[in-house]
């Protein structure tokens, strides 16, 4: 049981007991005591005066009073103003940890039953993945696995847009600028050499404006099957998939299950034809077929073409039917750019107008732009900072400024390079995660590294510290040894606190759908635990009884350290 918890039903006794009134136990509003304030959780008894019939003061000093009286728990109260501050004894927070401590679950939140997918990355085919999608898959990856934690099923999604002008304008540039080029020929990854092709179509055309037909009739060449452009259209992107695979491998990402527009943009066609049935859409005489949502504040909206053509948002609203129905889900995420917040507006407005109760449950995780030093980057003239250079600079800056602190000499060639590389990916990871999704970013790689401060990097130097010294300890620890025999100092007591709060944080953040909720939980852990690390003498202490103590204490600490970061999809190491 969580501290609220156990307050808000060791409370609703005091009231019962003092003015004979019931009161729901989840009614009881229990936050942490605010740091100015002395408590450790405080109750708010605004809302119980119409029952006390007292002054907030008087009515915090009842309760407070009988609690110290009757729940060994709790150890001292204060009221001010309507604010019950309570504070629990040692044996309270001992018997707190010893729980956690057993309970190889700690973290993970009862199930629910729900099951939400969570759409992310969502790549095109004309180009590698690059930072502004190292964003959105971290925060997609990291999403689905809070909402797991949080007690769902979640299955991970991602559509490819691999169809579209901006395929065929790649595929133009191949067979005019490239002479054959393969990526076995040229020693790229396909990916490159696909995005280089749609780099060098930018130049062609500003060159020679008049391609872009040449280009569209390789859509509608696409489109109706031409043998040619499907056989080309299908190597590129084979070429592209095979990228995109090493990409996603190097930093941890998988899916559950993958779509791509070339099979699904003809889907929501029935829907326009059912819309237009029940009024819900409108044809323009040139056959477009709209959506009016001016008496909702918002445009007319298209959702097919004059010629009969799928628009994105007649993809869009058809996907989400099908994958409603298929996985039987309860809801969606979308973890998309800001840039398309009207987008989603839309689509949730027009399924409604369908008929679709579920679009309610249609999410937008809607995500600020990565923005570098140097400003903001731009794909067609080839000034985006690509995923796996980006990579493996990080690898470069980990070896680096591990090598630079001279404590992994007794390490093997073999281990250091992994270990290079998962400081590298947990200083990527947690300097993009631990920034709210919402907020525009701006990404710098040596700030990202270091070794102090709120970085990946100090986390997992935290964590390589805990095991250092459960490595040297020379007794054997257990849950058990978290007892009434040893009274935990006032900094034990904040840190078995604070990792209390982890259930919480977890399902604050599932909430939320913020991953920064849990990054910023995980470096107040490590930054509580450096600072009793350096006032409290762990191994010299003499007293077996407060040694095991604070061995479990760390482990737990630890362990909680590993479960918050690998939410984030963050590895910690033993050793650093």
């Amino acid at each position: 049981m969580s501290a609220e918890s156990f307050i808000q039903q060791k409370a609703a006794a005091a009231i019962q007991a003092i003015y004979g009134t019931e009161v729901a136990e989840t009614s009881l509003q229990v936050s942490v005591t605010r740091k100015e304030f002395e408590g450790d959780y405080t109750l708010v008894t605004f809302p119980l005066l119409k029952i006390t019939h007292q002054a907030p003061d008087a009515t915090g000093n009842a309760i407070g009073q009988w609690l110290v009286d009757n729940v060994p728990e709790i150890a001292a109260f204060n009221s001010v103003k309507g604010f019950l501050n309570l504070s629990f004894s040692p044996v309270y927070w001992s018997e707190n940890l010893q729980a956690m401590a057993a309970d190889d679950n700690f973290g993970q939140l009862p199930d629910t039953g729900k099951r939400i997918m969570v759409e992310f990355s969502s790549p095109n085919t004309n180009k590698p993945l690059h930072l502004g999608h190292i964003r959105n898959n971290l925060l997609g990856d990291s999403v689905s696995r809070i909402l797991k934690a949080c007690g769902n099923t979640v299955i991970k999604s991602t559509i490819v847009n691999d169809r579209g002008v901006h395929i065929c304008k790649s595929m133009y540039a191949w067979e005019k600028k490239f002479d054959g080029a393969t990526p076995e020929s040229t020693g790229k990854k396909g990916d490159h050499l696909v995005g280089d092709c749609y780099v060098a179509y930018a130049q062609m055309e500003k060159e020679h404006p008049e391609i872009i037909d040449e280009v569209h009739k390789m859509l509608v060449d696409w489109e109706a099957g031409d043998p040619h452009v499907r056989e080309l259209w299908a190597m590129m992107n084979g070429w592209v998939y095979a990228g995109f695979d090493e990409t996603y491998a190097a930093l941890g990402i998988t899916f559950d299950q993958v779509d791509h527009e070339s099979e699904t943009y003809l889907l929501g066609k029935e829907l326009v034809q059912k819309g237009l049935a029940e009024g819900v859409f409108v044809k323009d005489p040139d056959g477009s077929v709209w959506c009016d949502l001016t008496a909702d504040g918002l445009d007319r909206k298209l959702v097919l073409r004059g010629d009969g053509t799928s628009v994105y948002i007649t993809q869009d609203l058809g996907t989400a039917e099908r994958r409603f129905a298929n996985f039987n889900l309860d809801s969606h995420v979308y973890v998309v750019g800001n840039e398309q917040d009207y987008h989603f507006q839309v689509l949730k407005l027009i399924l409604k107008k369908l008929g679709f109760d579920w679009a309610d449950q249609i999410y937008h995780l809607s995500y600020g732009m990565v923005e570098l030093p140097e400003g903001k980057m731009k794909s067609r003239e080839g000034t985006v900072v690509d995923a796996d250079d980006l990579i493996q600079s990080m690898y470069e800056e980990a070896k680096k400024t591990s090598e630079e602190s001279g404590k992994l000499e007794d390490l093997s060639a073999e281990e250091k390079d992994r270990l290079y590389h998962v400081i590298g990916l947990g200083a990527l990871k947690y300097f993009i995660i631990k920034v709210d999704p919402k907020k525009t970013m701006l990404f710098n790689p040596k700030e990202s590294i270091d070794f102090n401060g709120n970085t990946g990097p100090f986390i997992q130097y935290t964590h390589a510290r805990i095991c250092s010294i459960l490595r040297k300890a020379s007794v054997p620890f257990g849950p058990a040894d978290v007892n009434a025999s040893v009274e935990p100092s006032a900094k034990e007591i904040r840190l078995t606190q604070l990792l209390s709060l982890y259930p919480a944080k977890v399902a604050e953040a599932g909430a939320a759908l913020s991953p920064a909720v849990i990054a910023n939980y995980a470096y107040d852990l490590a930054k509580e635990f450096n600072q009793y690390y350096h006032e409290t003498p762990i191994l010299k202490e003499e007293n077996q009884a407060v040694l095991k103590y604070r061995l479990e204490l760390i482990a737990v600490m630890a362990r909680t350290l590993r479960s918050a970061m690998a939410l984030l999809g963050i590895e910690l190491p033993d050793r650093m």
